[in-house]
């Protein structure tokens, strides 16, 4: 055959397809394959600026993550949709990217330093008030984040904070139009109300009405699609018995655990920034004669707040609090862990500017014995032996569904039991019928029409499943007399909301022309005075049509409307009056009223300026 090849390629059959390929190239440039090529890491381009498939990974893993701690434990994720997911992350990261574009160009800025005292503060970096490298790394890492990346993500977040801030800051609103948005607000309305009942035992539906809605609405009365599967269950509970953790393996276990801990140090600092308005010579001349007043014999602290450039920690004296290695910048680092406690360094140069360093306090970590820590660490070994039983043991399953043309070798190699679902649609059922991916699977051509054995199904994160489908029931045009009661009950009600709507126009046509009242019609009105936008025991239909209401032209001429509502009830309104608040507003209504409006008109100027953005934008989708 490679003979055959080389002698072709001499040939008629080689020039015709490098003729094709030279056409191909001359039609679609040689730029189209090299951006193909160059794109493939690429999610998106935002102004030249890439948004790496990397970037949408993480942003998705995150929403999901999200989305499971604000709808509980208990919620399925197979229901979460990957494609819904991963275009609403790939959004919010083009919306994010257009942000800092836009604060970058309106010259916004965080200094690390800010940033910092920032970290150090957050409580949930905290253990007892102080800061926690430890427990800071534990919360990043839940978040999916290293130190360095976390760093630059809260950057930009304070970046967009200041930009939002910025724009969301400048609405302003004047007196007269809080006035107004407060007369509107505090309106009020006197009304009254005719409620025409729907009546369904008043209507009649005879047998050939129903024959007809029921022939002319055949698609309606389907029975469900419906499929029975098989099934077979894997659980990584099975595995614990299987696996012994062996006494080197924890010790190993517990070096690397003790490892871990370090001492935290209790810093104080004064910075002097280097600047547009400082250069370095500048900063590092003002920081020595810092120095030297140190060494005369004032204090740290009040020297801190008078000089520091560093705002968070000035106010407390230039104190940092307490942190582990690798939270600070390395310089600063370095010098801190060269100093004893009480001791000043001398001036050190950071990314930020100089600064002068006071180690304040040692704490040293507490080592737990080995035996404290046993029952832990046996847990963690086992749990890392069951977790790589369970992954060779679903590898294994999938291989052997795959090749089989049943569940019942899988199930024999492994040990496991073919179990049967009951028969269930499309919009699921109980047990395994549950899960979205389940679903999936079982309604997929692969397993639906060819018979195939699916792959493995991750219900949670222990538990995976491979399903076949063993029934497939096809819909069914269901019996005239098996629905013909909902079909009735149906016609009755919309008979009874025809007729009740029927009454009440005719009755609202007869009022408007004042020929008659509701009490020559036999009905009642029920009356509501000072009716407010949110009154309560009013249907909020009622409501809205009320508030829409034009005002009387007098107070013996009511104006008149009507709604439907969803019970098929028809209701008349009469409006009676109107009343609006006397007087001008107090200024602290006036002050509040100010407040709420600039900022809703702040936030829809970020709205509009973030529109604005995308829409000069060059954004690109790969």
């Amino acid at each position: 055959m490679l003979q055959n090849i080389r002698d072709n390629s001499q040939g008629w059959i080689a020039k015709t397809i490098i003729g094709v390929i030279v056409v191909l190239l001359a039609l679609t440039g040689f730029d189209a394959i090299f951006n193909a090529t160059s794109n493939r890491q690429n999610a998106a381009d935002v102004n030249g600026e890439k948004i790496t498939i990397n970037e949408l990974s993480q942003a998705v893993d995150m929403q999901r993550r999200q989305l499971l701690q604000q709808l509980g434990k208990d919620f399925d994720a197979s229901q979460l949709n990957d494609n819904l997911l991963r275009e609403a992350a790939l959004k919010g990261l083009i919306e994010r990217r257009l942000l800092l574009q836009g604060a970058k160009d309106a010259d916004f800025a965080f200094s690390q330093a800010a940033l910092d005292q920032l970290i150090l503060q957050t409580p949930e970096f905290q253990v007892d008030g102080k800061f926690s490298a430890d427990r800071f790394d534990q919360v990043i890492r839940q978040m999916g984040y290293g130190r360095l990346q976390f760093r630059r993500m809260l950057e930009e977040e304070m970046l967009i904070s200041q930009l939002r801030a910025g724009l969301a800051g400048s609405g302003f609103v004047t007196d007269e139009e809080a006035q107004a948005f407060a007369r509107l607000e505090k309106q009020t309305r006197d009304f009254a109300m005719l409620t025409i009942k729907a009546d369904a035992a008043s209507a009649q539906v005879g047998d050939d009405e129903i024959k007809a809605y029921y022939d002319e609405h055949a698609s309606e009365f389907m029975s469900p699609e419906q499929v029975v599967l098989e099934y077979v269950e894997l659980k990584k509970d099975a595995f614990f018995d299987q696996v012994e953790a062996k006494d080197a393996d924890l010790q190993e276990l517990y070096k690397k655990e003790i490892a871990n801990l370090a001492e935290q140090r209790r810093a104080a600092h004064i910075l002097v920034e280097v600047n547009d308005q400082m250069n370095d010579d500048q900063a590092k001349a003002k920081i020595s004669e810092i120095k030297k007043r140190l060494d005369a014999g004032e204090d740290f602290a009040t020297l801190a707040k008078e000089f520091s450039d560093d705002s968070g920690s000035a106010t407390e004296g230039g104190d940092l609090g307490y942190a582990g290695p690798g939270v600070y910048d390395p310089a600063f680092e370095e010098a801190l862990y060269a100093l004893q406690k009480d001791q000043v360094s001398e001036p050190v140069r950071s990314e930020f500017g100089w600064h002068l360093i006071k180690l304040l306090d040692v704490q040293a970590p507490e080592v737990p014995s080995f035996d404290s820590l046993k029952d832990k660490l046996e847990r963690e070994v086992k749990a890392q032996l069951v977790e790589q039983r369970f992954v060779e043991a679903t590898k294994g399953l999938e291989d052997a569904a795959f090749e089989a043309s049943d569940l019942a070798q899988p199930a024999q190699e492994l040990g496991l039991e073919v179990k049967t679902t009951a028969p269930f649609g499309r919009e699921g059922g109980e047990g395994i019928a549950a899960n979205r991916q389940v679903l999936q699977a079982a309604f997929s051509p692969e397993v639906l029409e060819e018979a195939a054995n699916s792959a493995a199904i991750e219900l949670d994160p222990d538990t995976v499943v491979v399903v076949r489908a063993k029934e497939h029931k096809q819909p069914e045009q269901l019996p005239l007399d098996q629905v013909a009661g909902t079909v009735r009950e149906h016609l009755l009600q919309q008979h009874a909301s025809e007729a009740a709507k029927q009454k009440g126009e005719a009755l609202l046509a007869d009022l408007r022309e004042g020929k008659t009242s509701a009490n020559e019609a036999g009905q009642e009105w029920k009356v509501t005075e000072a009716a407010t936008r949110s009154q309560e025991g009013v249907d909020p239909q009622v409501l809205q049509t009320l508030f829409r209401m034009p005002k009387p032209e007098s107070g013996d001429k009511p104006s008149f409307a009507s709604v439907t509502l969803r019970n098929g009830d028809y209701v008349l309104i009469r409006l009676n009056g109107v009343s609006e608040p006397e007087g001008t507003l107090s200024d602290e209504e006036k002050a509040m009223y100010r407040r709420f409006l600039a900022s809703r008109s702040g936030q829809q100027d970020f709205a509009a300026y973030r529109r604005q953005l995308e829409a000069k934008a060059d954004i690109e989708r790969f």
